[in-house]
Formats: structure tokens, sequence, C-alpha cells
């Protein structure tokens, strides 16, 4: 018997809405969970609504200023400079109406999917809606307006005295949770990410350990720009088990940005399908091993909203509920009704073909790099193994 799992979700979450010209695009959540009802897959689930996050609970991470000027931008009475200040009204975070009561619902999604798998109503639980790993204690970063897993990490601290093992595995490291904690022994981040030397936004170096008290508590690991997925699983896999085991967490919270595939229009990787099965499925394994099951799941990145993140997400759902209805073909009656509104071709079955790009004429030189950068950034682990054994 499969474990009991619940799914957060609103059309109300679509309501986070830049523009219609902006990268970050919710409309992905409404093709994922077409996809999934198209599977029957959310069938005999009872979709969780999500609640709007309290102020109280938005400040346990950001400034009660910073909420304010956000609610005022919301609603065109924050000035042009001042919201600058606050990295509202920027290329990357324009202003929207409303934008404070769509940001506040995001966190509470993911407080939602928090309180429903500690509460023991579900084992786990996903959102996809939340992820937005960029925000900061007092600005706004990176399309992220309010942290939703920083303040669902305090939250669990808090509520549930829990400790938090967080994996972030978007092609952008996760810095504003990762400085959130940095200096919390209670909090373990992980970030798997695009080195910072092209890409925003530009930390998550190898030597970003932490510090004071959380210092070996945060591990990062820039993969080298054009990693294709053996070296990406070697990688992920490497590490979760190493981290975890080294950490052994009350509960794991993943963010999963859909973002390191090859056709992400913001990034520089040459991952494909093959790695958005694994994600998932280890972490699954993780959560069982250390936590009882205790796993809640979120969005994050992820632009090419037609072709990846549906499948991408779709998985994670899928692993957690163990369904195996996810090889061969994808469901025809969903291709069939959104390919007349995608403006690409949509794939037509759930795993990229071998073909997908080019070979990689650095691939040999990538893998080695990558493989240095997984010693570097497990050397604490590995050396204090290496010291009890001598013992």
């Amino acid at each position: 018997m499969t474990d009991a799992c619940s799914f957060v979700f609103s059309e109300e979450l679509l309501n986070y809405k830049f523009g219609n010209n902006h990268p970050f695009n919710q409309f992905r959540l409404k093709l994922t969970v077409d996809l999934l009802h198209k599977l029957n897959a959310l069938d005999n689930i009872q979709i969780v609504t999500p609640r709007m996050a309290t102020e109280e609970e938005l400040c346990l991470v950001h400034d009660p200023s910073y909420i304010d000027a956000v609610k005022m931008a919301g609603y065109g009475k924050l000035p042009q400079q001042v919201a600058e200040n606050y990295g509202l009204g920027t290329e990357d975070t324009p202003i929207f109406p409303k934008m404070h009561e769509a940001s506040a619902l995001l966190v509470g999604g993911t407080l939602t999917a928090v309180d429903q798998v500690m509460t023991g109503q579900a084992v786990h639980a996903l959102h996809l809606g939340g992820g937005l790993h960029h925000g900061f204690r007092g600005k706004a970063s990176g399309f992220c307006i309010y942290n939703d897993s920083s303040v669902a990490i305090k939250y669990l601290q808090k509520k549930y005295n829990a400790r938090v093992l967080y994996v972030d595995t978007d092609a952008h490291h996760g810095d504003g949770v990762q400085w959130s904690f940095y200096d919390d022994p209670d909090v373990c981040t992980l970030s798997i990410h695009e080195t910072g030397r092209y890409l925003f936004p530009g930390t998550g170096n190898v030597n970003e350990r932490g510090q004071g008290k959380g210092y070996g508590y945060s591990f990062n690991i820039p993969v080298d720009a054009f990693t294709e997925d053996d070296s990406w699983l070697h990688v992920y896999t490497q590490s979760i088990k190493e981290v975890a085991a080294f950490f052994k967490p009350d509960v794991i919270l993943t963010q999963n940005g859909a973002d390191s595939h090859y056709y992400d229009p913001l990034t520089h990787l040459s991952a494909t399908m093959k790695i958005y099965r694994e994600i998932p499925k280890l972490a699954h394994e993780i959560a069982h091993q250390y936590c009882g099951g205790k796993w809640i799941a979120v969005g994050g990145g992820g632009y090419d909203i037609w072709r990846v993140v549906p499948r991408a997400w779709a998985l994670i759902w899928l692993e957690m509920t163990e369904n195996s209805n996810c090889y061969g073909s994808l469901p025809q009656d969903w291709i069939e009704y959104w390919q007349e509104k995608a403006p690409v071709s949509l794939p037509m079955n759930w795993d990229d073909p071998a073909d997908l790009y080019k070979p990689i004429p650095r691939k040999a030189e990538i893998t080695e790099k990558n493989l240095l950068t997984l010693e570097k950034a497990l050397y604490p682990i590995r050396n204090s193994q290496k010291s009890e054994s001598k013992k």
C-alpha cells in the first residue's frame, strides 16, 4: 500500500504573475495538474487548498517593513525609489496588483504541505507553487518576493522542533535559503546548481560552508556549464546520500526547479528527463531511511513551461504515490488539447530522445571537473569519517 500523500493546489496560485512576457510563468502549474488529471493520477485524491500565510508567519524570515512595502507596492502606493531599495519594480521582480496576497498564498501553500506531513495527515506532500528560494529578509530577488522554503523551515523548527534537510536541485543556487540558516546547525542545506561564474545569483561556491555554530552544515556543488545527465546524477546521488547520513534529519524539504534541462532558456546545463526521474526517487528513499517518510516537496525554477516542467513535476507526484504510469507515450488527449495553444511542438513521450542535442565536446573535462568539485564539497564529511575510523 502506498503512503498517504497530499497534493496542495488552487487556481489562485496562478495570480502570482509578473506579466505575459516575464519568464516566470505559473501557467506551468495548470499544465502539470492537467497532465496528472489525464493520467488519472489525482483520482481519489483530496486536493488540499493552500491557505494564506499570516504576517506573523512571514515575519519568521522577513522584515515587517519589507512586508509593508510589498503590500503598498501591490496597491500602487510605493514610490519607485523606495521600491527599488526593496528589490521591487525591477526587471526581474516587477510590481503587480495584490502582489502581497499572491505571494503570501504561495508561502501558505508550503506551510499547508508542512502541516499535512507533520500532523500525520500525509507522509509526503507536494506544493508545486512554492520553491521561491531567492527571496531575502528585506529584499525581493530573482522572481521571488517571499521565500516560502525559508519560512517553512523556520515554521518547522518553531512549531515542530524539527531538524530539516533542505535539498535544492534548481539550476540556480538556493541563496536565500542558505543565508537564512547559515549559522544554524539544526538546518542543513544542500544545493546542486550550475556554477555561478556565468549564472544568477553568482553564489554557491564550494567554500560556502556556513558560519559560527552552522559551519559545516551548508553544502554547495556548483557543476560546470553543459553538464550532462550521468555527471549530474553522480553528483546528486553521492551528495544526498552522504549529507543525509551525516545530518540525520527529522524531515526532508526538496526544492525541485526544473531548469537544468537542455531546453531551459535561462541556464546552460545539458540534462534531460533522465535526471527528473531520479531526483524524486532518491529523495523518497532518503525520507524513508531517515525521516519516517516525512518529505515535503516544492517547485521552483523551470522556464520551458511546455516541454519540460509538466513532465518533470508530474514525475515528483508519480514517485510520491508510487504510480508507474510514467513510461512510454504521454497521454494523447493532453498533447492534442495543449498543442493548439503551445508555441513549440510538445513532446510525445515521457523520456527525451537520445539525440536531443549534439555531443558536448568537453564532456570528459566537465565530468572530471564535477568530480573534483564533489570531492571538495564532501571533504569535511569524508575526512571526519576517516578520522573516526582511525580511532
